[in-house]
């Protein structure tokens, strides 16, 4: 039996004063934390 591909979820918060300027500094930091998280600890498909 074949094993389906893993997916890892990352979950960013966005806070409702950020939330009419588009991807904020703070979602694009907490984007670039949580990817190199997944990626240093080996997390498939991120």
């Amino acid at each position: 039996m074949n094993k389906p591909d893993t997916i890892t979820a990352l979950y960013c918060r966005l806070s409702q004063e950020d939330a009419l300027d588009g991807d904020s500094n703070s979602i694009i930091n907490q984007k670039s934390i949580l990817g190199k998280y997944a990626n240093d600890n080996q997390y498939p498909n991120p």
